[in-house]
């Protein structure tokens, strides 16, 4: 008997917000994205294994790792 176990990322988008980029120093539109891992068998996504949240700056592109509490509390 052959099972298919695997992992699949989805990257969502929550919202932007105004922030200061600690990289490049704008002051601009920052997105908050979740980036989720889930296990798989027969590509059928089972539950959720780690989950990582972080702000990307707009402008210059970089990203800000933030834990979830922040980023359900700027939204």
């Amino acid at each position: 008997m052959l099972i298919i176990l695997g992992f699949t990322q989805k990257v969502q988008a929550l919202f932007t917000r105004p922030g200061t980029c600690p990289h490049c120093g704008v002051h601009g539109p920052q997105q908050v994205i979740e980036q989720a891992w889930k296990l798989t068998v027969f590509f059928i996504p089972l539950f959720t294994t780690r989950r990582r949240y972080y702000a990307e700056c707009l402008h210059c592109g970089q990203q800000t790792q933030m834990s979830r509490q922040e980023a359900l509390a700027a939204s």
